[in-house]
């Protein structure tokens, strides 16, 4: 195996050393490199022995670094060094099979590669690991690992998934926790399969492999109207959302009864908006260790804007803007608003709400609010100085929204300025107050 070097960086260890744009990288200190993950850890030395071959011919390259952490200075033609893999599942709740005809060809690529779960965060199902990578992530002992869990029955796994290693692999969970490996695991839970006594035995053989488990989230199934010939699935009602929660609130009971007040469960925000529940306080959530899977990413707004109300001092001002959001977010945007209405005398603010009829009024979260739906639901809509849009709805968290209207074009279309925001109370507040930038 050989990664092609596609530029050297001027001035750098690379280029002094010899290496040239072309030169195939076979290996560093005899360890052999397939990808990015083996570069940037065996490159961590002051003392570099490299393999290359150049023209067909083996060439070595030596290199003595000041920092062992230093960058030789070598481009590759992609930032993994090879092809992102792609999942080998076929799970009967896969998002990317409810996605509409004619989207841009990247929201159609299904990713599980450990990789980007390093990198960047990404879930795993752990199905498409060979052996060389679950031992290297063990060698390495690269951490956190983020998996898709889904169910802890091999059986139902196989069968949610839709292949025939789905159970199997759950054993890799075993070779981590030895390992003391960290892992963040989620459950994405369909009514009726893999919720109830199924969520109550999960939880418990997770719970077998703390501490490396740090947290378990249960999220609810995301459903659109794209599910034409697709594994028959309802959405969570305001029951079964309950019942999810008092399982997960019994489990974190008997846990924490044994590990010093700690739990490690966490039913998303969603079931607890679709259940009509209370959200948690932010202490509730710990380290926030799940907010990519929307898990406390409301009581930690909340708290963050509560936080800065109380820094800020009040002062008169005639800022007249709207808030776009979610049906998901919509009541908490409203309770947020009307408190910082009424500390900063002249201050209006109008929250709308967003049906998403792109992907269906099931899909209530923000991101996955289209620039079409922003479009046709607030043209006629006063917005004042400015409009506030969630930066999540925009892809990657770019420029664009996930059905290619850009935020250039959203302004142009409404004329006013539109302004995305991170979900950051403190950044919303100073956002709200003084306009973004």
């Amino acid at each position: 195996m050989s990664v092609k070097v596609q530029s050297v960086a001027c001035g750098s260890y690379g280029e002094k050393a010899g290496i040239c744009p072309g030169d195939e990288l076979v290996s560093i200190n005899s360890n052999s490199i397939f990808d990015v993950l083996d570069y940037r850890f065996y490159m961590q030395a002051k003392k570099l022995k490299i393999e290359l071959v150049r023209d067909g011919e083996e060439v070595m390259a030596s290199i003595r670094k000041s920092d062992e952490f230093a960058d030789i200075g070598l481009e590759f033609e992609t930032y993994l060094m090879d092809k992102q893999h792609t999942c080998k599942n076929k799970c009967v709740f896969c998002f990317v099979d409810q996605m509409p005809e004619g989207m841009r060809k990247s929201l159609y690529f299904k990713d599980d590669d450990s990789r980007m779960s390093f990198l960047f965060g990404n879930y795993i199902t752990l199905t498409g690991l060979c052996e060389r990578e679950v031992q290297r992530i063990i060698d390495m002992h690269i951490s956190p690992i983020n998996i898709s869990v889904h169910s802890m029955n091999p059986d139902l796994r196989v069968k949610m998934m839709k292949n025939p290693h789905a159970g199997k692999s759950l054993e890799i969970l075993d070779r981590f926790s030895e390992a003391g490996i960290d892992m963040n695991t989620q459950l994405v839970l369909c009514p009726g399969i893999n919720d109830g006594d199924e969520l109550r035995f999960s939880l418990e053989e997770l719970s077998k492999l703390t501490p490396s488990v740090k947290s378990i989230a249960a999220v609810p199934v995301g459903l659109t109207k794209y599910r034409d010939g697709l594994y028959p699935l309802t959405c969570y009602t305001k029951e079964q959302a309950a019942e999810v929660i008092d399982i997960i609130d019994e489990f974190n009971a008997h846990y924490a009864y044994y590990n010093n007040g700690e739990i490690i469960a966490y039913a998303s925000d969603e079931f607890y908006l679709i259940a009509e529940r209370e959200l948690p306080d932010a202490d509730y959530y710990g380290e926030f260790s799940q907010l990519d899977n929307g898990v406390g990413m409301c009581a930690l707004l909340k708290n963050e804007f509560e936080n800065a109300l109380c820094e800020t001092e009040a002062f008169n001002t005639a800022r007249n803007v709207t808030i776009a959001t979610g049906e998901a977010a919509y009541k908490l945007i409203c309770k947020l608003s009307q408190k910082a209405e009424g500390k900063f005398p002249g201050l209006k603010i109008n929250v709308v709400k967003i049906i998403n009829n792109f992907f269906g009024d099931s899909v209530t979260v923000a991101g996955l609010i289209t620039g079409k739906d922003f479009k046709e639901q607030l043209l006629n809509v006063p917005l004042g100085d400015e409009l506030l849009i969630p930066r999540v709805s925009l892809r990657n968290e770019g420029d664009v929204f996930l059905d290619d209207v850009s935020v250039d074009e959203l302004s142009e279309y409404l004329n006013v300025k539109v302004t995305p925001v991170v979900n950051d109370g403190y950044i919303l507040l100073k956002t709200i107050l003084n306009g973004g930038v």
